[in-house]
């Protein structure tokens, strides 16, 4: 059996801490997320203060990431060009979503999963799941003890 190459959940931790502790720095609160190549969350975590909302819209942008294995914002900005447009319900899927903040975590070549962060402006969500996925590139290329 051939097996999926996969964030663990030793990563979605380093990776929730990392995105928790870039929102604090900056005095802001938002909800972030981990999912794996399929989307589906490993971890996710409010922090104090953010917006109730903020926590499905952060699956989903992970979600969206880890499947589309682009940033969701491609996704938004590709719905929205007016000559090559098309609506996001043609997916198919209700937890495809074109907002900023969702950012695959590719290794080799190899989508392991996804990261997003929801609750904030999106150029900052972005910003922050960004910083965060380069965080676990770079932690996973590293050989392991």
């Amino acid at each position: 059996m051939q097996r999926t190459p996969t964030l663990e959940l030793a990563d979605a931790q380093f990776a929730l801490d990392h995105m928790r502790d870039d929102a604090a720095t900056r005095g802001l609160c938002a909800v972030v997320a981990v999912a794996d190549p399929h989307g589906e969350l490993i971890g996710l975590l409010r922090m104090d203060g953010a917006r109730l909302p903020s926590i499905v819209i952060a699956a989903n942008k992970a979600y969206t990431a880890a499947r589309e294995q682009v940033p969701s914002k491609h996704i938004g900005t590709a719905a929205r060009h007016p000559e090559t447009g098309f609506d996001l319900a043609y997916f198919g899927d209700q937890r495809m979503i074109g907002w900023g903040g969702g950012v695959p975590v590719i290794v080799d070549g190899a989508c392991l999963g996804a990261v997003a962060v929801s609750g904030l402006p999106e150029h900052i969500d972005i910003e922050i799941a960004t910083a965060a996925a380069a965080a676990l590139v770079e932690r996973l290329a590293s050989p392991r003890p």
